[in-house]
C-alpha cells in the first residue's frame, strides 16, 4: 500500500510539471512507473498500480492514437491484470504499426500465451433500440391476386404492416476452456481444451408479440495448432421462444459446427466456420428441416488506427415445405478507425441475396420462385474514456431494405441501438 500511495502522490504533484513540460512523456513516465512497481505489489496493490498505468496510457491514446509504443505498454498492462481481450486487441494494433522485429517476436510470445492460458470469458450487456420496423414487415397494403384472367386487389389486415417503437434487451454469456494436455504456459506437444459455454438474449417490444428469448449452448474440443492457428469442432443447441408470453418455443436447433483461425501474417488473420443444424419448430412442422452455414473471413489490420475487415458466406435450408426451402449468399465489408480525442468510429455494408425454390403464388404472381436482395448499412461510434461503473456506451444505427419480387414481402427498416458492454 506504501508503494502505491507513492504512485498517488506523485500523480497528484504532476500538475506543475505538465505545465512544464510535454503531458505525454509526463504520463507516460508514470505509468510506467507504475507498472515496474506493480511487479513488487501485494495482489491488491498490484491491481490498483496496473489500473494507474492503464489510465496514464489510455489519457494519452485518447489524442495521439498512433503512438505505438504506448500501446504496446497498454498491451502488456492488460496482459498483466489478465484482461486478455483487451490485450490482445491492442497487441494486434501494435503489430498493425511496423515495430522492429525484436518487438514483433516479443508480441508474438504474449499472444501466444493468451491463447494458451484462455479459461474463462464472460460478457454482459444491455440496449435500448429504437425501431422503425421491429417485425421487418412490408408496408404494402394492397396485394393482387390473378383470378379469371383479371388481378384482384384485396387489403391487407392493419396486424400485418409494419409497427415501431422502442425496444429492451439484454445478454449474458460466457465460456470456460478446460486444457486437456499440454504446457500451461504455451502450447505444449498435446495443446488440448474442452470448450464449454452460453449465452442467453432477451428482447422486449411494446407490442409484445415481437418479444423474444434465445437459449444456446456448445461443448467441444479446441486444438491449437502450433503458434498461428487453431480448430474447434463443437456440439451446438438453441432454444428460441418468440410472442407473448413467452409460453411456447417456437424452435429449437442442434447440430455441429466447426470452426478455424489462422494467422497469415503480423496484421492478416483468416476465418471460417461450417455448421450443420436440425430445426424443429413448436407447431410449424412444416417449416422442420436441416440448415446447413458456412462462411470465410479475414481481418487486417491496416495501422495502428484502423481496422478492416470482410467475410462472405452461404446458407441453405431444406424444411419439409418446399416453399420454405431457399439457399443465401451473402457478402460483408467493414472498417474500424480510432480517431484523436477518444473517440472510435466504423460501419460495415452488408449484401445478402436469398433464392426460394418454391412456388410463391398469389405473392408472385405466375406462381415462379422468389428472389431476395437485403442490403444493410450500419455506423457505429464510441468514446474510449467514457464507462459507468465499467460498461462501455456505444451507439449505431443500421438502415436494412429488402427488395423482391414477392407482393407484402419487401421491407424497409431503420433501427438504432444504446447499448452498454462489459467484457471480462
Amino acid at each position: 500500500m506504501r508503494v502505491l500511495a507513492a504512485i498517488l502522490l506523485a500523480l497528484s504533484l504532476c500538475g506543475p510539471a505538465l505545465a512544464q513540460e510535454d503531458e505525454t512523456a509526463v504520463r507516460f513516465r508514470l505509468g510506467m512507473l507504475a507498472m515496474e512497481q506493480s511487479t513488487r505489489a501485494e495482489p491488491d496493490g498490484r491491481h490498483a498500480l496496473l489500473d494507474q498505468a492503464i489510465e496514464q496510457f489510455r489519457t494519452i491514446l485518447l489524442e495521439r492514437p498512433d503512438l505505438v509504443r504506448v500501446r504496446l505498454e497498454l498491451a502488456r498492462a492488460f496482459f498483466l491484470k489478465e484482461e486478455d481481450r483487451l490485450a490482445e486487441r491492442h497487441f494486434e494494433l501494435v503489430l498493425a504499426g511496423k515495430p522492429p522485429d525484436a518487438v514483433v517476436l516479443n508480441v508474438n510470445q504474449f499472444l501466444n500465451a493468451i491463447r494458451a492460458r484462455k479459461r474463462w470469458s464472460l460478457h454482459v450487456g444491455a440496449a435500448f433500440a429504437p425501431d422503425t420496423n421491429i417485425g421487418a414487415g412490408s408496408d404494402e397494403r394492397i396485394i393482387y391476386i390473378p383470378f379469371g384472367g383479371q388481378s384482384l386487389p384485396f387489403r391487407r389486415d392493419e396486424e400485418e404492416l409494419t409497427s415501431s417503437g422502442i425496444g429492451v434487451s439484454a445478454w449474458l454469456g460466457g465460456e470456460y476452456q478446460l486444457p486437456l494436455g499440454g504446457s500451461a504456459a504455451g502450447p505444449g506437444p498435446q495443446p488440448w481444451r474442452l470448450r464449454a459455454g452460453g449465452n442467453i438474449v432477451r428482447q422486449e417490444y411494446p407490442e409484445s408479440r415481437f418479444d423474444q428469448l434465445t437459449v444456446s449452448g456448445h461443448l467441444g474440443p479446441r486444438w491449437l495448432i502450433g503458434r498461428g492457428s487453431e480448430a474447434s469442432l463443437l456440439l451446438t443447441g438453441l432454444h428460441h421462444w418468440m410472442g407473448a408470453g413467452l409460453e411456447q418455443p417456437w424452435h429449437y436447433d442442434v447440430g455441429l459446427r466447426a470452426e478455424g483461425w489462422h494467422r497469415l501474417n503480423p496484421r492478416t488473420t483468416l476465418n471460417a466456420r461450417v455448421s450443420r443444424q436440425e430445426r424443429r419448430y413448436d407447431t410449424e412442422e412444416d417449416r422442420d428441416g436441416p440448415i446447413t452455414d458456412l462462411s470465410l473471413g479475414t481481418q487486417w489490420v491496416a495501422s495502428s488506427t484502423v481496422r478492416i475487415d470482410a467475410s462472405m458466406g452461404w446458407g441453405r435450408e431444406r424444411p419439409v415445405r418446399e416453399q420454405w426451402r431457399h439457399t443465401r449468399r451473402w457478402g460483408r465489408l467493414g472498417v474500424l478507425t480510432v480517431l484523436p480525442w477518444g473517440f472510435t468510429v466504423g460501419g460495415a455494408a452488408t449484401l445478402r441475396w436469398t433464392d426460394w425454390e418454391g412456388g410463391w403464388f398469389p405473392f408472385v404472381e405466375d406462381g415462379g420462385e422468389r428472389r431476395d436482395l437485403t442490403r444493410t448499412l450500419r455506423v457505429f461510434a464510441h468514446h474510449r474514456a467514457l464507462t459507468l461503473q465499467g460498461f462501455s456506451p456505444q451507439v449505431s444505427v443500421t438502415q436494412e431494405i429488402r427488395t423482391t419480387n414477392a407482393q407484402a414481402h419487401d421491407y424497409e427498416r431503420l433501427f438504432g441501438e444504446l447499448r452498454f458492454v462489459r467484457l471480462f
